[in-house]
C-alpha cells in the first residue's frame, strides 16, 4: 500500500514510518521540520519538506491510498499561550488534508489524537464513550478533528479511525542501526527529563499529597513501539463511512515516583529528585481503557515502565557525546 505519514520526521510518526517500511508499505513521509528531524525520516520512505496546505495535494496526487496523520503542535502551555496557533495549525491543517483527500480521492485515515480530550475524567480507567471536556486549546483541537473526521466519514465515504493515548516513551532502533527517540525542545515529557537529570540536577516531582499509593501524580505510559502496532492494526480497520474511536494504555498507570526509581535501576546513577508544590490542573490518576482496542484489533501494550526506560536511556547515549 502507498501510504502518506504526515509528521513522519517527528517522534511517533518516524517510529511509524520505519515500521510501515518494514512492513512493505510503500512509504511517504511529509514534514515541515518545524519540530521533526529529517535524519529521524526511516531508510526506504520517500521524504517531501513542506507544509499540509502547500504540499498534500500534491504528494497525495502520487498515488497515495491511505494517510496516517501525525501533523500537529502538541505542547499544552504553548497552546494555552498561544491558542489561535493551534487552531490554525491542528485544525485548519486537517481540514486542509482532508479536503485534499476527497477531492484526489483518497479515503483512509489514522489519526494520532490525544487522551487530553477527556480533560479531568470523572472516573478512572477512561472508556471511549466518557465526556470529552478538554481543558487545553490543544485538547479542543484534537476532539475538534475527531469532530470533523465523523463528518467526512458519514458526508463523503472516509473511514477514519483516531488513536487516543498519553503518553509515550521509549525509542525505537530503524533497521540502519539508528535509535529513533523524544527530542523535544522544550521538552514536558518525564521521562526523558527523568534521565537529563542524571547530570545531577534534580528532577522536579509537583506535588507528593495526592490521594495515590505513594502521593504522587499515576499516569498512563505506553512503548512508542507498541503504539506504532496499534497505528499499523488501525491502518487495516479503517472501514468506509465509519470512525472508529480507540484508547491506548496499558491498563494501570505508573506513579511518578515509580518512574524515577525505574530510571535509577536502568541507569545505575542515583537521579536525585525535589518535591515542589502542585501544578493546577493535574488529576490525581489517568489512565486508560483500552479494553476496546484489545477486543476489536487484539492490540495490547507489551512493554513494561523498564523496558521504556531501558530504550529511552539507550536512546539518551547514543546521542550522548563520546
Amino acid at each position: 500500500m502507498r501510504v502518506l505519514v504526515t509528521g513522519g520526521a517527528g517522534y511517533i510518526g518516524s517510529v511509524v514510518a520505519g515500521q510501515l517500511v518494514a512492513a512493505g508499505h510503500d512509504v511517504t513521509v511529509l514534514d515541515d521540520l518545524s519540530t521533526g528531524f529529517a535524519d529521524a525520516v526511516p531508510p526506504g520512505a520517500t521524504f517531501v519538506k513542506g507544509t499540509l496546505r502547500d504540499c498534500a495535494a500534491e504528494v497525495l496526487a502520487d498515488d497515495i491510498e491511505a494517510v496516517l496523520h501525525f501533523a500537529a503542535k502538541s505542547l499544552v502551555g504553548e497552546s494555552v499561550a498561544n491558542p489561535a496557533k493551534y487552531w490554525s495549525n491542528n485544525l485548519g491543517g486537517t481540514i486542509s488534508l482532508l479536503e485534499a483527500m476527497r477531492e484526489i480521492g483518497v479515503r483512509t485515515i489514522v489519526f494520532s489524537s490525544t487522551a487530553a480530550v477527556y480533560g479531568e475524567p470523572e472516573r478512572t480507567p477512561i472508556l471511549e464513550t466518557d465526556p470529552t471536556r478538554p481543558t487545553s486549546p490543544y485538547g479542543a483541537s484534537k476532539i475538534a478533528v475527531d469532530t470533523t473526521l465523523t463528518e467526512f466519514c458519514r458526508l463523503h465515504g472516509f473511514g477514519a479511525v483516531s488513536l487516543r493515548y498519553f503518553n509515550v516513551a521509549g525509542a525505537s532502533q530503524s533497521a540502519d542501526g539508528r535509535w529513533l527517540g523524544e527530542r523535544h525542545h522544550p521538552e514536558t515529557h518525564l521521562i526523558p527529563n527523568v534521565l537529563a537529570a542524571t547530570d545531577g540536577r534534580p528532577v522536579q516531582i509537583f506535588g507528593d499529597d495526592y490521594p495515590t499509593p505513594d502521593g504522587t501524580c499515576v499516569r498512563d505510559y505506553i512503548h512508542v513501539t507498541d503504539l506504532a502496532d496499534a497505528h499499523l492494526r488501525a491502518l487495516g480497520a479503517a472501514r468506509p463511512g465509519e470512525h472508529r474511536v480507540y484508547n491506548l494504555g496499558n491498563g494501570a498507570g505508573f506513579s511518578v515516583r515509580e518512574v524515577i526509581e525505574v530510571c535509577r535501576e536502568v541507569t545505575g546513577i542515583d537521579i536525585a529528585a525535589e518535591v515542589g508544590p502542585r501544578r493546577a490542573g493535574d488529576p490525581a490518576v489517568l489512565v486508560a481503557s483500552s479494553a476496546k482496542i484489545q477486543s476489536e484489533l487484539g492490540w495490547r501494550a507489551s512493554r513494561d515502565l523498564r523496558a521504556m526506560a531501558a530504550d529511552a536511556w539507550r536512546f539518551t547515549q547514543a546521542r550522548s557525546p563520546r
